[in-house]
Order: structure tokens, then sequence, then C-alpha cells
């Protein structure tokens, strides 16, 4: 199960019929009047957030300023909790500042998509980071590499990176990447 739909559902089910009120109010400029329309809680709400991609487990910033505007510093907490903890639980994880995904970042060039495929990244994901970032190949690559990460959770391993980048013949990348 993803923690992060885990937390969201945790929060529709504290959230009171006023609150909801309030939220929806707060969307408007990122939801429709139609849609907004059939928001009866807050999982609809929040579904409606993730589909315009104004809400994710990496951009929790919009969520933050809509539960600080209706008051809900409880909440507030837990969420600021989950993200701390969302990194502080992978020590083992390659973090995407440390080195090794800055040399990946620095030296793959156009075969990101070849590694990806490669370090088994459904190829749908690969799909929407191309399509989002489709003039900015460097932002594609460390997207990229940011979505294998979230999609990998725990079991993202720098080990498994050098791996794919050997199988994918970038052996002077992963080279550096093992430095």
């Amino acid at each position: 199960m993803d923690p992060f739909l885990s937390l969201l559902h945790s929060f529709s089910s504290s959230i009171t019929e006023s609150e909801l009120g309030s939220l929806k109010f707060l969307c408007r400029d990122k939801i429709s009047k139609r849609k907004l329309e059939g928001v009866r809680n807050g999982m609809d709400l929040f579904s409606l957030l993730l589909e315009q991609r104004a809400i994710d487990e990496d951009s929790v910033g919009l969520l933050e300023t809509l539960l600080r505007a209706i008051r809900r510093l409880d909440l507030v907490e837990q969420l600021q909790q989950f993200v701390e903890e969302g990194e502080a639980n992978a020590p083992d994880q390659p973090d995407p500042n440390e080195k090794s995904f800055d040399v990946i970042y620095e030296n793959i060039g156009r075969d990101w998509k070849r590694l990806m495929r490669r370090l088994g990244l459904p190829e749908v994901r690969i799909e929407n980071v191309e399509a989002a970032h489709s003039n900015n190949l460097s932002e594609q690559v460390f997207k990229s590499l940011r979505e294998w990460q979230k999609w990998k959770g725990k079991n993202a391993k720098v080990a498994d990176l050098i791996k794919g980048l050997r199988e994918c013949y970038l052996n002077l990348v992963a080279d550096k990447v093992e430095q």
C-alpha cells in the first residue's frame, strides 16, 4: 500500500464537512467548478488534486498550504513527519543530492530511457517523464532517476544503478559512480 495514499486517506477521515467546504473553495483555481461540485469527501478532493498533479509524494507544498489555511496544524504536523520519515527511513537509498545521481545526471545523456528500462521502470512512467519535460534532456534524466527511486522505494540501491549502467554498456559512467 502506498504510504502517501494512506496518509491522504487518514486526512480525509479527519476532515469535517465544513473544512471540506473550505478546501473546495481554496482549490477553485486548481480544479474546475463542475468537478468540485462532485466532491463529497476528502478522498474525492485529494484524488482530483493527484490527477491534476497539484500534489504528490514529492510535492506537498500545496497540501501543507491548504491544511494551514483551514487551521489543521495537527495534519500539517503529520504531513511534515511523513516527509521527514520518508527520507530517514531510506538510509541505503541513493539520495538525489548524492554523488551517484549527480554522476549519472551529468554523463548519461540520451541513454537515460535505456537505463530506466533496464532498471525495470514501467514504460508508462518513462513516457510520463519524457512528456512532462519534452524540451529538457537534463530534467528528463533527473526526473527519471527520481521516478525510479520512488517506484522502487526502499529497494532502490546504488548497486542496482551500477548494475543497470553496466548492462547498458555504460561502464565509464558506472566506474564514476563507484568512485
